[in-house]
């Protein structure tokens, strides 16, 4: 299966907009790319795995609130407590936000009733269900909807993405020695003055710069130095990655495999990442070691049981010679037995002295048979009613002795262990 990653324009739907796209066989890797416009949009014959659409920083706005204790909602997916946490995102956004909150889609960053001041973003709503919109009537579902870049990857990077003609700069903002001030995502035009959002040549110094190739001389003039080479279809494989899901509140349909796609996506890596090989190799190994052990042990316990009914066939034929045809050797051994005991007047285990003997035994002292009933080989018996705990000891007790105890209908049934 393959999964599709779509980074959407900042134009509304058109024949005329241009989206990246990137087609990923594990997640990990490019398998197909290309920039190709709305209109001209192909038709991919593999089947889609995941549609994961990444946004382009500039269509967001980053923002970091402190939620009332007991806001966020103990099951994500309840309704009733989303829409409780939405009215509260208006209420502290409000301020905030250029346009009204009503007018945006919110998201929560994940994880975020570990974080003191968690990050919302926002874009557009119109714009986004747009795309959606235009995305399914194209055939195509929508699983997750990832930031092009996170607050996690800027915390110690900071990227030049476009072209030479609109190069862009984004990053996170310095607090250092500002204890009062918030950090801030941003991504605006690339220039000095942007530079100095990102902080003093300290702070700088302490980031790696990632540019994609078209913009990666710009770059390197502005900061000063080298900067690592990332294309734009390897930063989206990376947004990908992250646990980042903006399908949240009103479009969270649009997530509906939210839930498992952290694990597809671990699953991916685990079976296809060069850095899981090892770990593959060492499972595998260890799986046929099991295999093969199970196997040996299987074929020495059929030895052993072999060995025993051949020993069981030759002790009885011996015996017995008479016996023209062995079925079962321990029970034809039995009933041998029981038929020579008999001729000779000697007690077995199944004649009527010996069961109620047996049965005598193990009966609690005061009680008194009222019918005997015996026929070949079993021996049922009729007298008072016995409490449960009472019928549990007794049918534990005989069998012990070798006799196979069923109470039926107010009597008790007796056979010998083995007999059928």
């Amino acid at each position: 299966m393959t999964t599709l990653l779509i980074h959407l324009p900042i134009e509304v739907p058109s024949s005329s907009a241009e989206l990246a796209y990137v087609l990923s066989a594990d997640g990990l890797s490019v398998r197909q790319q290309a920039v190709t416009a709305w209109g001209q949009w192909p038709v991919f014959a593999q089947p889609l795995s995941d549609v994961v659409l990444v946004l382009p920083m500039a269509s967001l706005s980053w923002h970091q609130v402190r939620l009332p204790q007991g806001s966020l909602p103990r099951a994500w997916g309840a309704q009733q407590g989303l829409s409780r946490l939405r009215a509260i995102l208006d209420g502290l956004m409000e301020e905030q936000l250029l346009d009204e909150p009503g007018m945006l889609h919110l998201a929560l960053q994940p994880d975020a009733a570990g974080v003191d001041m968690p990050w919302v973003v926002a874009c557009e709503r119109t714009w986004l269900k747009a795309w959606l919109a235009a995305l399914a009537g194209a055939g195509l579902s929508v699983k997750r909807i990832v930031p092009a870049h996170t607050p996690e990857q800027l915390a110690d990077s900071i990227y030049v993405t476009g072209d030479a003609d609109q190069a862009q700069l984004v990053g996170i903002t310095s607090t250092s020695g500002v204890s009062s001030q918030r950090s801030g995502v941003i991504a605006c035009a690339l220039s000095s003055s942007a530079l100095a959002l990102l902080g003093d040549a300290d702070a700088l110094a302490q980031r790696q710069i990632l540019a994609e190739p078209a913009v990666a001389e710009l770059a390197e003039q502005l900061f000063g130095r080298p900067v690592l080479l990332l294309h734009r279809s390897e930063r989206m494989l990376e947004a990908a990655k992250s646990n980042w899901d903006l399908a949240q509140f009103d479009l969270v349909g649009a997530g509906r495999g939210q839930r498992f796609a952290g694990l597809r996506r671990g699953f991916a890596s685990l079976m296809r990442a060069p850095h899981w090989r090892p770990a593959r190799w060492s499972l595998l190994g260890l799986m046929l070691v099991n295999l093969i052990g199970l196997n040996a042990w299987a074929m020495h316990v059929r030895q052993g049981l072999m060995q025993q009914r051949a020993m069981a066939h030759s002790l009885l034929t011996q015996t017995f010679p008479k016996i023209p045809v062995v079925v079962d050797a321990p029970l034809q051994m039995a009933r041998e037995v029981e038929a020579l005991q008999r001729s000779r007047g000697a007690l077995s285990g199944t004649t009527l002295e010996s069961m109620l003997e047996i049965f005598a035994t193990a009966a609690p002292v005061n009680f008194q048979l009222t019918a005997i009933d015996f026929v070949a080989g079993e021996l049922r018996l009729t007298g008072p009613a016995l409490n449960a705990a009472e019928q549990t000891t007794l049918v534990a007790s005989l069998k012990a002795r070798g006799l196979r105890a069923q109470h039926q209908g107010g009597q008790w049934l007796l056979r010998q262990q083995g007999r059928s």
